[in-house]
């Protein structure tokens, strides 16, 4: 895999490179309430401009269904990327389109454009070869080289991501390189003990990267919505909690391969709980409750660790030698339910462990939370990648950068 670094090496100045960012930033009512994936991707952009490149980024921006769609335009990331950069960024309000064409063909060397989101054309997406591979042959006309660096896309068989490298002399940014490395220490010559905290809502977006993990952490620590069908899979009472039943056999076989195994499964021993899911507009007090793991109330449900929960797995989490932590530990959006998620990365911060952040909801809350993000080892930008790498699959973005 080619890195930047041979890219710059060779001589950019006026080429047009194409970055293949991920500036699929949240918004509300069109402001971006956290612009760490633009930050995230600023050290490749710069580089190429002060090397005198004509860039060109690109990305997604939530799920449009193929067609221009306002609410999720990159017309926000592309203003927060020129504030950023400290300078001027043109916005083309097209992909492949004449607005496309003429904003490249006026770029200036060393300077930045940014397309509308891909996703407005229906070839990104599409499962079908050959309307993916024609998007991408337009695509191609705006550039002489491609860079990714889109890391939270690179599990994604789109057009942008898959199709164009294909077509250009082909790179990987520094985002995209700084990630493989780190993922790589999660899954080769390992430092011990290995912890692995997981959390999140529905177990089914775990099971996989679960069933590989038995074979390789030394501790799993379950908290969030799933943790309620590990507790019923154990004959407890869940109340009204979040429960997949259809998997509580999964996971009955995969307590019992953690004890097989000789992984320790930590699940909490107290939760907090309510009749009702909180207000996250208001943020109006929701008085929870804290109950014993194994009897929450047939009319309540759990929202988050309870207090002796978060002790027990801040202990788990200092005498590890590396963590790897996605998903919350329970409605951090909310005050009353933040508690679970601050203990967790809390206790990332303190150990003297390597620390990774896998990205989504995890690093969505250690922002939101108000956590110094350089006190982690590594806070990935990819929360669906980085479990995808975890389980083994070959991930398409990265398969496409490889020579």
């Amino acid at each position: 895999m080619k890195t930047i670094d041979e890219l710059l090496s060779e001589g950019v100045a006026g080429k047009r490179v194409f970055v293949r960012a991920d500036l699929n930033v949240p918004l509300a009512d069109g402001v971006i309430t956290d612009d760490g994936r633009i930050r995230a991707v600023l050290p490749t952009v710069k580089a190429l401009a002060e090397a005198g490149a004509r860039v060109v980024v690109a990305s997604h921006l939530g799920r449009p269904k193929g067609a221009p769609d306002p609410a999720f335009s990159l017309a926000p990331a592309a203003a927060r990327l020129g504030e950023l950069l400290g300078t001027d960024v043109a916005f083309a309000t097209d992909t492949v389109g004449e607005s496309a064409t003429s904003t490249v063909a006026g770029l200036a060397d060393g300077s930045v454009a940014v397309i509308e989101n891909l996703r407005f054309n229906a070839g990104e997406t599409s499962k079908d070869d050959a309307e993916r591979g024609a998007f991408a042959d337009r695509l191609a006309e705006l550039a002489d080289a491609y860079v990714g660096d889109g890391f939270g896309a690179v599990h994604r068989k789109h057009a942008s991501v898959f199709d164009l490298p294909a077509r250009l002399p082909k790179y990987a940014g520094y985002l995209i390189a700084t990630e493989v490395g780190v993922l790589k220490k999660l899954t080769e010559d390992v430092k011990r003990p290995y912890v692995v905290a997981l959390g999140g809502s529905k177990v089914s977006d775990k099971l996989a990267v679960i069933d590989q993990l038995l074979g390789k952490a030394d501790r799993l620590l379950i908290g969030g919505g799933m943790v309620f069908t590990f507790l019923k899979a154990k004959g407890y009472e869940v109340g009204a909690s979040l429960l997949q039943e259809d998997q509580i056999p999964v996971v009955q076989e995969y307590i019992e391969r953690a004890k097989k195994n000789g992984v320790e499964l930590v699940l909490p021993v107290d939760v907090l709980t309510s009749t009702e899911f909180p207000d996250l507009k208001t943020k109006a007090p929701a008085n929870p409750n804290t109950v014993a793991a194994d009897a929450i109330p047939a009319d309540q449900l759990g929202l988050d660790i309870g207090p002796e929960s978060r002790k027990l797995y801040a202990s788990k989490l200092a005498d590890a030698a590396t963590v790897f932590w996605n998903g919350p530990m329970g409605v951090f959006e909310h005050p009353d339910y933040a508690e679970g998620t601050k203990a967790v990365a809390q206790a990332l911060i303190d150990s003297p462990a390597f620390t990774v952040v896998g990205g989504g909801d995890s690093a969505a809350a250690v922002r939101i939370l108000g956590f110094d993000e350089t006190a982690f080892g590594h806070i990935s930008t990819g929360g669906g990648a980085s479990l995808e790498y975890l389980e083994g699959k070959t991930l398409p973005g990265l398969a496409a950068l490889e020579d």
